[in-house]
């Protein structure tokens, strides 16, 4: 028997699985980590201890609980991303891995590539104005605050690419995830801007483009030892994990949308031509040649599990029972979801949470649903933006949010759309092994393990009223950002100054 190895690398997560040819599960596996959060806007991994450790662990189970007689015919790796892991000549990292947009550090840098570069050319060439989530703004920041460490890096990788490195000895990196290393990345053309590379990279070589299913090399003995892998399976590149995720649910297709509810919410809508707006991410695809549109926000599972730390801990089910006793809109309660900055549409880092229309009357269960409301209204923002691109679209709900029945049931009502949710929902190391069988030769490029088994969709009585807390949702944040500002320079002053 044939099976497919794959692995996610999360945010608060690291999960295996194995699958035979058909996408049928035989055994999974899941370890739980947590974030380095060194200083205020910083996010950070340690790549040799968390990913790599988290990479061996879950293979050596995985591969314990193969059946009798069968073997790994390929594996593949996604991670969280885009993120920056600058490693020496031998593959040791040379600072903790940068993370994605929640790691917020680079605001200079962003401004000062943004003006030399120039913000129009950058969204023509890249797909994207340069943000918190952009890869080039954070090696400059190394480069000007660390440059010891700079002048030791030979090479650099996301998280994906970092452990294909460690498993074959390759250095390639995939199209998708190149095109979120803006600007280093011409989209439209799916290849480097060299140009731009070369002024922000320095002495650093670009990694061997290639597109997440391309098989890059095989497991060689070192890695064979650490994983317990048999010398010689095919590695396939993988991906950011949102689009591995997307890809296991079937989205494929022109206007085929993901709704992504983990510790970020993440949408990806594939396109049929390529289209730039300053508010969204133009991205290259999974599949070979493909475009799609991408957005995040900075928190969302985040903002729960930290609301459920604050107010006492309380069960995962008592809170959401509490939450679905109460009415929608939650007696005027609005919430600003921006604990972490925000990333599309609003683009700010130094953006922070807000709560407004507190009363004596509002319990935990209210201040839980409008954290729902508050998430799904920004949702709602920015697929007022999607829209634009004139694709019609489906949107598949996919993470761990989708167990929340009043995040899902509220985010429908909130955007007006239905959402159809899928059979299986092991998230993006499920869309990693079906990228590895396809890799390898074992199922058609075309095949789609993905089965819908519900839709939910958005009930009518509630419309006129998101309609209106929508409205004065979108006024929050303009109203408060001058003293939100201000606040978040006070307590960045508190700490040390960089030099």
């Amino acid at each position: 028997m044939d099976l497919l190895l794959g692995i996610d690398m999360g945010t608060g997560s690291s999960k295996g699985v194995i699958v035979d040819t058909s996408g049928s599960v035989l055994a999974t596996e899941t370890l739980s980590h947590d974030v380095s959060l060194p200083r205020p806007g910083w996010a950070e991994f340690d790549p040799e201890r968390v990913w790599w450790a988290e990479v061996c662990q879950l293979s050596r189970r995985l591969v314990e609980q193969a059946p009798r007689g069968s073997r790994i015919a390929g594996v593949c790796v996604s991670g969280v991303g885009p993120c920056l892991v600058l490693c020496d000549e031998e593959l040791n990292p040379c600072r903790q891995a940068i993370l994605y947009g929640i790691d917020t550090r680079a605001t200079e840098e962003i401004d000062i590539l943004t003006a030399e570069l120039g913000a129009d050319q950058i969204l023509e060439r890249a797909g994207t104005v340069l943000s918190s989530q952009a890869v080039g703004p954070k090696i400059e920041w190394v480069r000007r605050h660390e440059p010891e460490i700079f002048a030791r890096a030979r090479r650099w990788y996301g998280s994906n690419s970092y452990v294909a490195a460690k498993l074959t000895g390759e250095y390639v990196i995939d199209h998708h995830t190149a095109s979120q290393c803006d600007p280093l990345y011409e989209t439209r053309h799916f290849r480097w801007n060299d140009t731009w590379a070369e002024r922000i990279c320095g002495h650093l070589p670009l990694p061997r483009l290639v597109w997440p299913s391309e098989v890059v090399g095989h497991v060689h003995a070192e890695a064979a030892e650490e994983t317990g892998l048999p010398v010689g399976t095919p590695v396939v590149a993988g991906t950011v994990d949102a689009y591995s995720e997307g890809f296991s649910v079937g989205v494929r297709k022109s206007g085929d949308q993901m709704l992504m509810y983990g510790s970020t919410m993440f949408l990806v809508q594939i396109i049929d031509a390529y289209h730039s707006d300053s508010a969204l991410w133009t991205t290259a695809g999974i599949e070979p040649d493909t475009l799609a549109l991408a957005a995040g926000t900075s928190t969302a599972g985040s903002l729960i599990n930290w609301l459920q730390a604050v107010t006492g801990g309380a069960a995962f089910d008592e809170i959401t029972a509490e939450a679905s006793a109460v009415a929608p809109g939650c007696e005027g309660l609005l919430v600003l979801p921006y604990l972490a900055g925000e990333r599309t549409p609003v683009f700010d880092a130094k953006a922070r949470g807000v709560v407004a229309g507190m009363t004596l009357r509002h319990t935990r269960g209210h201040l839980f649903r409008a954290a729902y409301e508050g998430i799904s209204f920004g949702i709602r923002q920015i697929l007022d933006r999607f829209d634009d691109a004139h694709v019609a679209m489906r949107s598949v709900a996919v993470g761990g949010g989708v167990r929340s029945d009043v995040w899902v049931q509220t985010m429908s009502d909130v955007i007006g759309r239905p959402q159809f949710i899928p059979e299986q929902t092991i998230g993006a190391s499920y869309g990693d092994a079906l990228l590895a069988a396809i890799g390898v030769g074992l199922v058609p490029p075309q095949t789609d393990w993905a089965r819908i088994a519900r839709v939910v969709e958005p009930r009518p009585e509630y419309r006129a009223l998101y309609d209106d807390l929508y409205a004065t949702w979108q006024e929050l944040y303009p109203a408060t950002r001058p003293q939100v500002h201000r606040l978040t320079e006070i307590a960045t002053s508190a700490h040390q100054p960089i030099v």
